[in-house]
């Protein structure tokens, strides 16, 4: 039996935009999302990892061509990677209604998690069982990401000198600035671009590049209501956050804590803790944060307003991917893009290891998880999960 997230593979001749139709049904994918985001722990790394793994080389329902321009497109579009990448999934054979599905899918399970530990949260004052548990996860966790992102570089950069040096800058920016630059990334594209297959005049480059410009343009208004203050500045948090969910850490910091004082410094390390110890995307603390400050309501308006952005910045550019993403110039750019969105997750690896491996006990958690990872290649992460959420335990004396 193949250590995969979803249902068994079953042939389906639903009609589709592409020439032929998919191998799977689009209930197929959804109930595959569905379980990604019920166990798929590991963060963003992890779970572009488990949707390369399943979908591309396991189950052969997307190509490698088309997960890679998915890849690129979810790099270059604001908001969290994996449900980017989720998304342009579920658009490949079924377009809007696959991307639709497919996201709801991915995000509802982690979303009533964290709404159910927000609600025992408030009731109980907190939970104080939380860090211990935090304390095994997190390790374990480090080791699941490193064994994802190793999976990542082999099986996309290979052998290419080109490719390897812009994963290495990408990957060494992202560590010393401790998150994603996306100009970095636009020039890696441009970079590969340029070698691989040059444009015959600079007008046809510029004109080319300028749309990806329109990514960066922001804004600001100014509201009195509660959750209309949380709705707009989830917004912008999903808007022009780039990246892994990971990077969105210190944007929320910002605003929850500092400026607004929505919650506190422990309230706001137990969301991180939350959405690190849950499966899914770990943007998805939000909903959390969102059940802390304004309940039910305020995770609901908290989630809708950070994942809007990511599934408009998805599905509309989306087209064009598809219609113009085998051009040699695109494909050139796509490359670029990917390798180093492969390096910022490196980096962000290196950046998360060097806060949560903080003793020897740590390390040899980590270290363990990775030994376990490579040795027996079917062992499902959730089991590693739980054994290490109790061995943290143990260790604090909680149990």
């Amino acid at each position: 039996m193949k250590n995969t997230i979803g249902s068994p593979e079953i042939k389906s001749t639903l009609p589709s935009d592409e020439s032929t139709a998919p191998g799977y049904a689009l209930s197929q994918l959804v109930l595959y999302f569905l379980k990604v985001g019920a166990i798929g722990f590991g963060g963003p790394a992890a779970l572009v990892g488990y949707m390369r793994r399943d979908l591309v080389e396991q189950r052969q329902w997307i190509s490698a061509a088309d997960y890679n321009e998915g890849m690129a497109l979810a790099q270059l579009a604001p908001g969290p990677l994996a449900a980017q990448l989720g998304i342009y999934m579920g658009y490949v054979h079924y377009r809007i209604l696959g991307a639709t599905l497919a996201g709801l899918a991915f995000v509802l399970p982690s979303f009533l998690m964290v709404v159910a530990l927000g609600f025992f949260y408030v009731q109980s004052g907190g939970l104080p069982w939380m860090q211990a548990v935090f304390y095994g996860i997190g390790a374990a966790v480090i080791g699941i990401i490193a064994m994802s992102s190793y999976k990542l570089v082999t099986k996309t950069i290979k052998k290419n000198w080109l490719l390897w040096g812009i994963f290495t800058v990408s990957a060494t920016v992202t560590f010393i600035r401790e998150e994603e630059n996306l100009w970095l990334i636009l020039a890696a594209g441009i970079i590969v671009w340029l070698v691989k297959a040059p444009p015959k005049s600079f007008k046809l480059a510029s004109n080319a590049i300028s749309p990806l410009i329109l990514l960066q343009i922001t804004g600001s208004i100014s509201t009195n209501s509660k959750l209309t203050t949380m709705g707009w500045f989830f917004l912008k948090a999903g808007t022009f956050v780039f990246g892994s969910g990971l990077a969105i850490v210190p944007f929320l910091y910002g605003g929850v804590v500092k400026e607004y004082q929505w919650l506190n410094e422990r309230q706001f390390m137990d969301a991180v803790a939350v959405a690190m110890i849950t499966p899914g995307p770990v943007v998805i603390t939000v909903g959390f944060i969102g059940f802390l400050t304004a309940g039910f309501k305020g995770a609901c308006v908290a989630a809708l307003a950070t994942f809007l952005p990511c599934y408009l910045f998805t599905i509309l550019p989306a087209p064009y991917f598809k219609k113009y993403g085998k051009l040699p110039a695109i494909k050139a750019f796509v490359d670029g893009v990917t390798a180093a969105a492969i390096g910022a997750i490196a980096g962000a690896v290196i950046v998360l290891a060097k806060r949560q491996l903080t003793d020897i006990t740590t390390v040899m958690i980590a270290a363990i998880t990775i030994l376990l990872l490579a040795r027996f290649k079917r062992l499902p992460e959730p089991v590693i999960i739980l054994a290490a959420a109790v061995a943290g335990l143990l260790i604090k004396n909680e149990l």
